[in-house]
């Protein structure tokens, strides 16, 4: 058995427009690196952090990584000691799944280390406990994606049903982070506890359209659904300039635009990787123009979820 084992897992994009917390998908770059190491001593430690700046605890029941870790560890009564290595590559407080990619990248490196004694589907309640612990709610529609690949839909929570959704090859993400943060615990105070009927009604048909098109490959469905009349309007007032650079990412050709997550990155669905990359620069120079500095990242639709890395 292998004495330390160095897994990647990525960012994604979760609620995709009219899917608030029950759909997500996951993308190829950026995301997060975990190195663990069985040790002597029992318990679990984390031993190094970096990319983070100084602002991820190494309290292991506060870190997500640890917390997954811990959780898998106590599920499968292994008692060996693990060391955690966390390297943050993406940013923290992006809505690009920042904390399900450690906990997915630790709890998917701790299985493939003691011989993958669980199915990778049955590590997702550990995740999503970690999930839990970082933004207050346990929702998986960030880490299902990472720890699954492709594009997922949680159908139900109360019990925890998993649905993969297939999607067309030439689907291409377009990915903006302005450089600017927002928690995901700010993000969720700030949603209405009421919503009206005629608003479900339109959110529903949305989501059903989404994944029908995304199943028979109809673009022009895909566009047509990509539309959230419930979450997008309170949740956009925290990122400046929103609406000018989704009007650009349309403009430019997306399918669609909507915030990532709970923001402040923006991401857009392109039929090919030079839409995806025209619709980029469209997005970039808005962000520019609000005086925000962005990264950007264009991606397939990641369908692999971690993997082990030499």
């Amino acid at each position: 058995m292998a004495d330390s084992i160095r897994v990647f897992a990525s960012a994604t994009v979760a609620n995709v427009a009219c899917g608030f917390d029950i759909l997500g998908f996951a993308i190829n770059e950026p995301g997060d690196e975990v190195i663990l190491r069985r040790c002597a001593e029992p318990g679990i430690s984390i031993t190094t952090i970096t990319g983070d700046e100084g602002r991820l605890p190494y309290d292991t029941m506060k870190n997500t990584a640890g917390i997954a870790v811990a959780q898998f560890l106590d599920h499968t009564g292994i008692t060996e000691g693990v060391e955690i290595e966390l390297h943050k590559k993406m940013p923290l407080g992006s809505g690009m799944g920042s904390s399900a990619a450690s906990a997915v990248a630790a709890v998917f490196a701790a299985n493939k280390l003691f011989r993958d004694p669980l199915e990778v589907q049955a590590l997702l309640p550990f995740t999503m406990a970690s999930e839990g612990v970082a933004s207050g709610s346990a929702h998986a529609d960030n880490a299902a994606p990472s720890l699954l690949g492709g594009f997922i839909l949680i159908r139900s929570y109360d019990p925890l049903d998993i649905v993969r959704i297939p999607t067309p090859d030439s689907l291409y993400c377009t990915l903006l982070h302005p450089q600017i943060e927002v928690l995901t615990d700010d993000a969720r105070k700030i949603l209405k506890k009421h919503i009206l009927l005629k608003d479900a009604i339109i959110q529903w048909g949305n989501v059903a359209g989404l994944i029908m098109g995304l199943t028979t490959s109809d673009y022009d469905l895909i566009s047509r659904s990509m539309q959230d009349v419930i979450i997008e309007p309170v949740r956009s007032l925290l990122i400046p300039g929103y609406d000018a650079i989704k009007e650009a990412a349309i403009e430019a050709g997306a399918l669609g635009c909507s915030i990532a997550g709970s923001g402040p990155s923006i991401f857009a669905l392109n039929t090919s990787m030079e839409t995806a990359t025209t619709v980029g620069e469209a997005m970039q120079s808005a962000c520019s123009a609000q005086g925000i500095e962005s990264e950007l990242y264009i991606s397939p639709i990641n369908k692999n979820g971690p993997r082990v890395l030499e």
